[in-house]
């Protein structure tokens, strides 16, 4: 039996992360004296209530203390979340314009062809000769010259021109959100400049610990990339013992990703867990004496928090450090600990530290995976007994990956729209190469065992073929599987109610999950049947280039300048198509007659269903549209000389399209002039796409 005094922690946590939650969606400078406020009196009733507990009966209505208690556990967190919200300073940076800012790099530039970039922190805002403090964050993207590039470190410096410009928002269906991704970070404003518009001080500050891990980090960097050939086994040991990223490629991160071994790239607890489990059995000749004992756990918690440092302090490694030196301070004094309560509390200190944290989802699942430890391992182990010790060892393993993988299963699919169906074969076959990277790893850099290189190498080149393979397999995964937030919390909680039927035995429970269970899949059975009957054209909102998708059941016809492997359709394009459970994709390009089912393009002219458009690029320019044809919409191109008003009388449209091709001021003439005609115009470049829906037009 868990009494509450046990999991205090627990209880504070959920009111805790709610207050956080609405803090964030309702910020506002005001909030912050009306929570304060609020605060005080629960914080003055709570103290009022302890004193005079007797003398008021406080025990005859415990129920609304415990409100009252929630309440303030609530009003903490909002708290908390909005001081930690630089925009709502009045110091932040972007609430005027300056000349010239002077800032400092706050974390390790990264380089991409000529592009570095890397985020910072304002301190100071200079106008007309004057300096006024500043607050907040900025990403930077600077372009660096490639004949003298800059070098730039965490802690340096700079004067830059101040251009800051707010973060643009995604325009395109279920492409990523870069801007409330960054939001989570506390980041709201980025600015492109040259290296001709920054100046490097020859001063340094910054973090004096961060500054130290990061150097370190690099240097042990370095010696890996000396010893390691291969170019993709030096990327996994950069990333699998020390956390660092920037050399991965693409193709691993999916290998890994397609088999359900993503946790292995992302430096978490399984491997602090390595590291103490070696440590804890190094050093078993301090457990002779109580003293030696503590001095040998304080010395693994000391080095595990070292460990930390050097990986960059990731939110999963802060979990795992915080969570182990909980666990080892107790043991080390005999004291009992609720895992729940080390997990709550653990979460409540990271929250504390950083309220923001509750976006990320490594926090999120990193901690889901280690409550479905908590929890489920033990009852998924005890499904069987087997006799042979190697056999239960092996099925003790299968229990720990069955049960972090069901605990993160709703969210898994909510952000990554797949699910790895192997990965229980996937789990065991890295168990042992993961073990042995991990010490071979660790024992290069730390005990210079440089001769090991080789061997190490080969294991990393080995589990990568092995995953490859596995992640090649027919039925691999099950992919584009795409979850509305609706459908999400519905699979959250039947799976809740599923698993708590099962392990208490509650029939009825058990019921309840199954009709909860056939509404999600009445649910998914709606989509699937709307997918097949649909009919519509989308329009993409691009940079530079143009997109038009007309699409037909679960099949499109994709006019484009881009091509399948093109980052710009991986990342703005391809997102929606598979969201829309488009099967089959045929791409067209613009200069190209095509005719296929129910899609025409000839010259210069388009036909979707009966729906009609006129394709204007520069052959158009100073010809006239003979006939007054009549179009649904007219599509402008690569910077036609067509006057809108000239449009207008040869050709009977109610649509104008602008697609990004065209150059910035031809765009901003094509918009004056169809509001100036109060013509209804979609400007395809830093605007939402635009959808057509060709089954509610009829």
């Amino acid at each position: 039996m868990t009494f509450k005094s046990e999991i205090v922690f627990v209880r504070i946590l959920l009111p805790f992360i709610m207050g956080i939650c609405c803090a964030y969606n309702l910020q506002n400078p005001l909030l912050i004296t009306l929570l304060l406020i609020l605060s005080l009196v629960l914080l003055i009733y709570s103290i009022v209530i302890n004193i005079f507990y007797k003398t008021l009966r406080a025990y005859t209505f415990k129920g609304v203390t415990g409100i009252i208690f929630y309440l303030f556990c609530g009003t903490l967190g909002g708290i908390l979340c909005l001081l930690n919200t630089q925009s709502l300073d009045k110091e932040y940076h972007a609430n005027r314009s300056f000349d010239y800012l002077k800032v400092w790099v706050n974390d390790d530039p990264q380089q991409s062809n000529d592009i570095v970039r890397f985020e910072v922190v304002v301190t100071t805002g200079y106008e007309s000769k004057k300096s006024q403090p500043l607050s907040g964050k900025l990403l930077i993207a600077l372009k660096v010259d490639s004949l003298n590039p800059v070098k730039l470190k965490y802690g340096d410096e700079l004067i830059i021109s101040s251009k800051n410009l707010p973060v643009e928002p995604s325009y395109n269906p279920s492409e990523f959100d870069f801007k409330a991704w960054l939001a989570t970070k506390n980041i709201y404003h980025q600015t492109f400049i040259s290296q001709d518009h920054l100046i490097k001080l020859n001063s340094n500050t910054g973090n004096k610990v961060i500054k130290y891990a990061i150097e370190v980090r690099k240097r042990q960097v370095e010696i890996y990339r000396k010893l390691i050939h291969n170019d993709e086994a030096f990327a996994v040991a950069s990333t699998l013992v020390l956390g660092y990223r920037a050399d991965l490629s693409k193709e691993t991160l999916a290998t890994y990703s397609k088999t359900g071994t993503i946790h292995a790239l992302s430096v978490s607890g399984m491997h602090v867990g390595i590291i103490y489990i070696f440590l804890n059995w190094a050093l078993y000749f301090l457990d002779k004496k109580r003293a030696l004992k503590i001095f040998k756990l304080l010395l693994i918690s000391s080095l595990i928090w070292y460990y930390s440092l050097l990986t960059g302090f990731s939110p999963s490694v802060l979990r795992s450090a915080i969570m182990l030196t909980v666990y080892i301070l107790a043991k080390a004094f005999n004291k009992n600990s609720n895992s729940y309560n080390i997990l709550a509390f653990t979460a409540f200190c990271l929250l504390v530290y950083n309220p923001f944290l509750i976006w990320d989802v490594g926090f999120q699942l990193s901690f889901l995976a280690v409550f479905g430890l908590i929890y489920l391992q033990p009852k998924i182990y005890k499904w069987f007994y087997i006799k042979n010790k190697w056999l239960d060892k092996l099925w003790a393993t299968v229990a720990l990956s069955l049960a972090a993988q069901i605990a993160t299963f709703p969210l898994s699919i909510y952000y990554f729209h797949q699910f790895p169906l192997y990965f229980i074969f996937s789990n065991l076959f890295i168990l042992i190469p993961l073990t042995a990277m991990m010490y071979l790893g660790i024992g290069i850099l730390m005990l210079r065992l440089y001769l090991l290189a080789p061997i190490f190498e080969w294991i990393i080149n080995f589990t990568n073929a092995g995953l490859k393979w596995i992640a090649d397999l027919p039925f691999s995964g099950i992919t584009s599987i795409w979850l509305n937030q609706l459908q999400l919390i519905l699979l959250s909680f039947t799976l809740t109610i599923f698993i708590i039927a099962l392990i208490n035995y509650k029939k009825k429970l058990l019921i309840a999950s199954i009709l909860c269970i056939f509404v999600f899949q009445s649910f998914t059975a709606y989509y699937k049947i709307s997918a097949s009957q649909q009919k519509k054209i989308m329009f993409f909102s691009l940079r530079k280039n143009y997109a038009a998708a007309f699409i037909d059941g679960n099949e499109a016809i994709l006019l484009t300048d881009l091509s399948a492997n093109n980052k710009n359709y991986e990342f703005f394009v391809k997102p929606a198509l598979d969201q829309m459970q488009i099967t089959k994709l045929h791409f067209v390009k613009w200069e190209r007659d095509t005719v296929l089912k129910s899609f025409t393009k000839k010259e210069h002219q388009l036909v979707f269903h009966q729906y009609h458009i006129l394709l204007i690029d520069d052959d158009f320019n100073y010809k006239r549209i003979d006939q007054l044809p009549k179009f649904e919409s007219v599509w402008l191109h690569h910077n036609p000389r067509k006057n809108i008003a000239d449009l207008r009388s040869e050709v009977l449209f109610s649509t104008l399209l602008v697609d990004a091709t065209n150059k910035d001021y031809m765009i901003k003439r094509y918009e004056q002039d169809a509001n100036k005609f109060e013509l209804q115009s979609h400007i395809l470049k830093k605007n939402n796409s635009y959808l057509i829906d060709l089954k509610v037009l009829k």
